[in-house]
């Protein structure tokens, strides 16, 4: 799944390791990341992590998907910082799942995230007068 992910790719994440649940990504602050108060934006925040969770809950097997997101920003990061991203499976039930995820720069924590997960049934695309939607959800 990750391979196929242009988004992070492009923005340099890297996927350092990952198991059963679980995934650990970096990613590396750059001048384009950072907002006007020259920190870096949450959103680039949040997608690493987002990325973290995507490789854990998908470690399982079936296409998942997010069902919502939260994030707490702890710390700020700016330009240069590498962080990490530790995914970490909670609890996983029916086609529902919880995890948390922790951003850190080195020991620092800058977010936590908790993400919920809803495996889909049947991953096929149809087309619907002419609307390419997924069935299943």
């Amino acid at each position: 799944m990750f391979c196929a992910d242009k988004a992070s790719r492009r923005l340099g994440i890297e996927l350092v390791e990952h198991g059963e649940g679980t995934a650990v990504l970096r990613m590396a602050v750059t001048p384009s990341m950072v907002n006007g108060h020259g920190i870096a934006h949450g959103g680039y925040l949040f997608l690493l992590a987002d990325t973290a969770f995507a490789c854990a809950c998908n470690s399982h097997g079936p296409v998942t998907v997010a069902a919502g997101a939260d994030i707490v920003f702890v710390a700020p990061a700016r330009e240069g910082d590498v962080l990490v991203a530790r995914a970490e499976e909670r609890a996983r039930f029916g086609r529902s799942g919880v995890y948390d995820v922790t951003v850190r720069r080195g020991a620092e924590v800058i977010a936590e995230f908790r993400g919920r997960s809803r495996s889909v049934r049947d991953t096929t695309a149809r087309e619907t007068q002419g609307t390419t939607t997924k069935e299943s959800r």
